[in-house]
């Protein structure tokens, strides 16, 4: 069998070539090894364990268990099973549920090794301007990209599609992967997994659109259905510049007054050796009078109706367009992409959500407030030079009402209305953590607040997480002075050391200590070169110690040899008590994986079952 990642490397080179359509991609789900590269992916995620409708999970991978998936696939009787659909709450707004699908066991093995395969064909051709999903790029790259291309727009149009995933048109998205398959086969296991179904309540139900809810899958499948609409924002910012002019005028006043610097020096400088000190200190202050106005005054025509440009990033169904132009611009190019994704897409853009928004007022985007910011401020720059280094940049703000909301969500405020209707907090002791150990309450607090900052690092008023922390330290405070029945001040006195908060915890390294979190800058994250990227299939390209435990055929257990073992999987170690031999070598070992042989496997499942 031919070595996986010389197949990927092999499709991901192919890919470039906008006429190659791929054959023959179905005889690679016949390759054990990809299997086996596979399960390495997922095994070590959250919902790998999670059992899918049939009850299976990614416990107890075998040779065998893949070769008989293999050959159900080489037969025609495989069948994707129906997803077990599951809620969750959204994170934009708690009180609301979205719907997750949980595939079974084989299924999530062979969705991830046609994942694999379509990333390879697909990845090297997106956009530059999409980012979710995608290896390497992240909210942060799309927001940092946004702070880099959408200086000086005029209007922000933010972008909403009315259930996007699930609404993805099946025909529509299979026509879109013949343009670069050309595999009945391959194509066929795609219809299957499209109208899987899922079950809900134990209640059978079709999939009449959209892909498949927690699918391996479903991401690259979206970036494929979403490609399309990159493509013609695309032809769309071409066709938009050249309608009118493609630079800016240049500001009359701004020439007249850098002509005039320019002949002042010019002609000061033929006669600067003749003159005498009292003359060239005049002179000097004269120039310095000439460079503050020129400086004060914009260079271009920041209000040239002749000039247009258009920008825009997406992050999944999330999308940004910045215009530089006027608002029937804006509201043209709402009317023309309403028709191009009902038309083209099968897609609603809704009209409502999707608002037309000055820039000098706050657009929201990823979970962030974006404005242009029209400061006159003055700063020199790396020739000493005085300029107006902030008119109009892109800025980047913490909405308050994300880490208020987040700190009522993890119940660590108060709120309390007054007779006037005003707001006022404070902080609360959090009781369903308060009986574990300091270090277990230090570190869950100091966890959701790097969360926070993590996320909003790269935000123009990053310190505001400060006040976020803030409160997170006094909810702790009281937390703690409720674990052990005492008063806030008691608690400082003991746990205090210079001003900070610190726990000491026992290792076996000897006595450590651990503080509260502290220090909230502005982290400006540089958004790495399209160039310096790594192909697609080299994150693949390591040695697969999973694959190697099973083939070494020497039982982790009870030490047998030559024979045939399958993984025995935990969701975690922690859960873990060591009451059992198996959890015991699991610790050992610190792994969530045990290749143990069918006897031994079968008795670890008759101790989880007891």
């Amino acid at each position: 069998m031919r070595n996986p990642i010389e197949v990927l490397k092999h499709l991901s080179e192919k890919s470039h070539e906008p006429m190659y359509k791929f054959q023959r991609l179905y005889r690679n789900l016949y390759n054990p090894e990809f299997y086996w590269l596979a399960y390495r992916n997922i095994y070590a995620n959250k919902g790998s364990m999670t059992p899918g409708a049939d009850g299976t999970t990614m416990d107890g991978i075998s040779d065998r268990r893949i070769a008989r998936i293999i050959a159900s696939l080489q037969d025609g009787s495989y069948h994707p099973s129906p997803a077990r659909r599951t809620y969750i709450a959204k994170k934009s707004n708690p009180a609301k549920k979205r719907p997750l699908g949980i595939p079974s066991g084989d299924d999530k093995l062979v969705q991830e090794v046609v994942r694999m395969l379509l990333e390879s064909i697909y990845e090297p051709n997106f956009s530059d301007r999409s980012h979710g999903f995608r290896p390497r790029r992240s909210c942060h790259t799309a927001l940092i990209q946004l702070q880099r291309t959408f200086t000086g727009a005029n209007w922000f149009l933010e972008g909403d599609i009315t259930a996007c995933f699930d609404s993805f048109d099946h025909h529509v998205l299979i026509d879109l992967l013949k343009k670069r398959i050309d595999d009945e086969k391959f194509i066929g296991l795609m219809w299957k997994f499209l109208k899987a179904g899922y079950m809900d309540q134990w209640e059978y139900h079709i999939t009449y659109s959209g892909t498949p809810q927690g699918s391996g899958m479903s991401p690259i499948l979206c970036n494929v259905y979403l490609h399309e609409l990159d493509q013609y924002m695309a032809e769309y910012q071409a066709k938009f510049a050249k309608l009118e002019g493609s630079h800016r005028k240049v500001n009359r006043e701004y020439s007249r007054l850098n002509a005039q610097t320019q002949r002042f020096k010019a002609r000061n400088a033929q006669i600067w050796s003749s003159l005498s000190i009292s003359e060239r200190k005049r002179l000097a202050k004269e120039l310095k009078q000439k460079r503050v106005a020129l400086s004060k005054t914009q260079s271009q025509c920041f209000r040239d109706e002749t000039y247009r440009s258009l920008q825009y990033v997406r992050y999944a169904d999330d999308f940004l367009v910045g215009i530089i132009g006027g608002k029937q611009d804006a509201e043209q190019l709402k009317q023309n992409l309403a028709v191009f994704l009902k038309e083209q897409l099968g897609l609603t853009l809704s009209d409502s959500k999707t608002k037309i928004t000055h820039t000098t007022q706050k657009a929201r985007f990823l979970g962030f407030d974006i404005t242009i910011t029209r400061s006159q401020a003055l700063r020199k720059n790396a020739k000493g030079q005085l300029r107006r280094a902030f008119y109009g940049n892109v800025m980047l703000y913490v909405p308050k009402e994300k880490w208020a909301n987040k700190l009522l969500e993890l119940k660590a405020i108060r709120v309390k209305t007054d007779e006037k209707g005003k707001d006022h907090w404070r902080a609360a002791g959090r009781g369903d953590i308060f009986n574990r150990t300091d270090i277990e309450i230090l570190s869950k607090y100091n966890a959701e607040v790097r969360g926070m900052y993590n996320y909003y690092r790269i935000a123009d008023n990053a310190c505001v997480i400060g006040h976020f922390a803030g409160l997170m330290k006094h909810s702790m405070l009281r937390t703690f002075a409720n674990k052990y029945r005492t008063k806030v001040r008691k608690i400082r006195e003991r746990y205090e050391r210079g001003g900070e908060f610190t726990v000491s915890y026992p290792t076996k390294g000897g006595i450590k200590t651990a503080s509260f979190v502290k220090g909230f800058r502005r982290d400006k994250m540089p958004l790495k070169g399209q160039l310096d990227m790594l192909p697609t299939y080299k994150k693949y390209d390591r040695a697969n110690s999973l694959k190697a435990r099973i083939r070494a055929k020497t039982c982790e257990l009870c030490g047998k040899t030559d024979c045939e073992l399958e993984f025995h999987q935990v969701k975690r170690l922690k859960d873990l008590r060591g009451k059992n031999d198996w959890e015991r070598r699991m610790l050992d070992m610190r792994r969530k994986t045990l290749a143990v042989c069918h006897e031994c496997h079968e008795s670890i499942q008759s101790c989880d079952k007891s």
